[in-house]
């Protein structure tokens, strides 16, 4: 299944950039870009379980489709929700519940330089997102 355009265009432009510096600046600044999150989603039900920093993520059923927002108090990980929220949001929930990120963020190279904690944080994004899509489908 092909991957949504905007996730498409965070691969190519991964792909033109072989300096983990310019590969850390450019996640960030997928981070940067997100819209901040009101005050009330961040609470116990939005926030993900199994990561050091604190990460929230909303999701919201529109028709067939679940679309995500999201929110760090980290810079990188808050880049990496980016990066998750471009893959998943707007599909419907068959295919975000098959749809693997983690092989996805490791065939970009995205995992081989994150901290031990951070890899753990984005596996709980992704399955936090994975088992919320498997539940509606269900």
């Amino acid at each position: 299944m092909p991957h949504p355009d905007a996730f498409a265009e965070i691969a190519e432009n991964l792909t033109y950039l072989d300096d983990w510096e310019d590969r850390y600046r450019y996640i960030i600044e997928l981070g940067q870009a997100l819209p901040p999150l009101a005050e009330g989603e961040k609470n116990a039900a939005t926030k993900v379980s199994g990561c050091v920093s604190q990460v929230w993520l909303v999701s919201e059923r529109v028709g067939d489709l679940l679309r995500y927002r999201g929110e760090s108090d980290a810079m990188i990980v808050r880049g990496l929700a980016a990066i998750l929220i471009a893959l998943y949001s707007g599909r419907p929930a068959p295919e975000i519940a098959e749809t693997d990120a983690i092989a996805l963020f490791d065939e970009l190279g995205l995992r081989e330089h994150l901290s031990t904690q951070r890899s753990n944080g984005l596996v709980a994004m992704v399955n936090r997102i994975r088992s919320e899509a498997r539940a509606v489908a269900a």
